[in-house]
This record gives C-alpha cells, structure tokens and sequence, in this order.
C-alpha cells in the first residue's frame, strides 16, 4: 500500500507541475553554479506579473530561498523546482507580502515529498508565526495523516530566530544575516548576504538607504535591491504615501548604496512605482533617477529573470508570455 501511495504521488508531481517548467529552470549539473532567479519582484499590490517578493538563490548543491510571498510556489514550479527540494528558508521581516505563500510552500512541500522538518530562519516573531499556521491547518494535517498517511515529520518546522551574522554554512555556502532599516516599528529588518566559491549576492529586504547595508554589500558581485518611487506632487499631498515612502529605498539613495558599495551590477526588486499613469511610466522615473546617483550597471528585475553570479554577472531574461 505504501508503494502505491508513493507512485501515486510521483506520478501525481509529474502531471500537475512538470507541464509548467521553462528551460531556464533546468537544474544544472555543475556544483559550482551559482545563480539568483527573482521568483516575485511585486509588492503588496495585486499582479499576475509581479508576484510577492521572493528570491531563489541555487549554490552548489544548496538550493536556498529568501522571502515567500504570493505565488512563490508557483514561480518555482515554472522554474523546474518544488518546494520539497529547497533546503532552506530565510525571511527579511514579517510584513505579509513576505511571507503570504509560505503556507503554501509549506504545506505543498509535505504533500510531495517531505519527510523532513522545513528549515526557517528569520526575525523574532518567527517560530510564533509558523506555530500558528500550524494551528490554522491542524484540521487538514490531521485528515491527511488519518486519510493518507502523510508523515508527521514532514509537517515539522525548525524555525531559527536568528540576529547578525553568520547563519547557515552548508557545502561552501554561507549565509550572513544582517540589520537594515525599515523604520521605527519594523524591527529587526534583515538583509542577506550569500557567499560561494569566492562570489557573492546581497539582498537588501525592504529597507531605507542603511549604512549597514552599505557595509554588507562591499564587493558584492550582485545587489539585489527594493526600491519605491512615487510622483513629488503625491508625496507632498498624501501623509499615507509619505510615510510609506519613508520606509523604503528611493532611486536616487539606491543609487548612493549601489555607488558606496562598489557592486558590479545591482538589480531592482520589490518595484513599488504609485501615483504614474501606467507602472512603465513609474519604471522610467525609477531608471531616470538611479542614474543621477549611479553611473553603473543596472537592471529593472522581472519575475523569472535569473542572474548567473561570476565575476561578470550575466542576467538571463525571460519572454514576459512564460508568466
């Protein structure tokens, strides 16, 4: 019985996500690649183009994702992976366009495949969220441990609530955990940095210009970074949009952190262009203003786009009809 239950479930993985994987997600042969697929470049705002924030990052052998937030899930299954085959999690901050698809990851992961508690590292706060979806879905891991016999350890969680420095080192690759500034209530914020074989991507989460990120960033090969423009007659009218302005990255400060840093090339994520007649209207003012502060290489990120990290970063992009 438990063989035919286990075929079932690898034909069932077969039939449902195979048809939804992309050539740029074939998993490479070479240990010692080193690549970053921007799973959801999106914000708060609702988009079947730019899904919640989160990022892949695949070193090596270890396959590592940063932030869940909407769609996540399904970013990965375009790009050739389930959930089951991440070997961790790491979270910024606690803001729900952050972490909105980790019930999904979470709970897909054990449908197929995962019989080993999900590794989650995170700011305080970490361990009481994941109990708590836990006691949301008791009702349905109850059904489908009597029903099919789903193994409670792959429901388990450990989640790590984690502070600066270095966090995870696994098969050469290390993650280090540090400070930004997401404003007076968002506390701690993090940023990531992972390094492999000599190479390095930093992910600034959701911050305003931070000196620490500066600090972090040094020599990266690729800053993934957020950024946040909206029109200066909607920042003066609007206390709402002033305040949120005020806890992210505008173009001409990313611009500054890009600079300090002495990155080779940064890309643009968690995009929040408001108060623009269109978003690519918002995108250009974003590209205009970077470039009175940055005289370097960068890009607009889009769901899907991968970067092969090296001492040339190159960035792979995508046909926007794969979304």
């Amino acid at each position: 019985m438990k063989e035919l239950l286990s075929l079932f479930k690898t034909l069932f993985v077969l039939v449902i996500f195979l048809p939804f994987t992309t050539s740029i997600g074939q998993e490479s042969n070479n240990s010692q690649n080193f690549t970053v697929t921007l799973l959801g470049t999106g914000t708060p705002t609702l988009s079947s183009e730019r899904f919640g924030a989160s990022t892949l990052i695949e070193a090596g052998n270890q396959k590592l994702v940063f932030d869940a937030g909407r769609g996540a899930s399904i970013r990965l299954s375009q790009h050739g992976l389930l959930p089951v085959e991440i070997d961790a999690f790491f979270l910024t901050h606690l803001h729900s366009d952050h972490v909105n698809g980790l019930s999904d990851i979470w709970l897909t992961g054990w449908l197929f495949g995962r019989t080993e508690p999900m590794e989650i590292y995170g700011p305080t706060g970490t361990k009481n969220m994941m109990e708590s979806l836990r006691e949301a879905h008791q009702a349905d891991i109850d059904i489908r441990v009597a029903d099919e016999k789903f193994p409670l350890s792959g429901i388990a969680v450990n989640a790590h609530e984690v502070t600066e420095s270095i966090i995870y080192e696994e098969d050469g690759v290390r993650v280090t955990v540090f400070n930004v500034d997401h404003g007076e209530f968002i506390k701690p914020s993090f940023g990531y940095r992972v390094d492999f074989q000599g190479n390095s991507v930093v992910i600034s989460g959701d911050t305003r210009l931070s000196s620490n990120l500066i600090q972090f960033a040094q020599d990266a090969d690729v800053l993934i970074h957020e950024v946040m423009s909206i029109p200066p007659q909607l920042y003066s009218e609007s206390e709402l949009w002033r305040n949120i302005m005020d806890h992210h990255t505008s173009p001409e400060d990313a611009g500054v952190v890009f600079t300090e840093s002495g990155i080779k090339l940064a890309i643009y994520s968690h995009i929040f262009v408001q108060g623009y007649v269109d978003e690519q209207t918002g995108i250009n003012d974003v590209i205009r203003r970077t470039q009175t502060a940055y005289n370097g290489i960068f890009e607009i990120g889009n769901d899907l786009m991968s970067i092969e990290v090296s001492d040339t970063p190159t960035v792979v992009r995508i046909d926007s009809s794969q979304l």
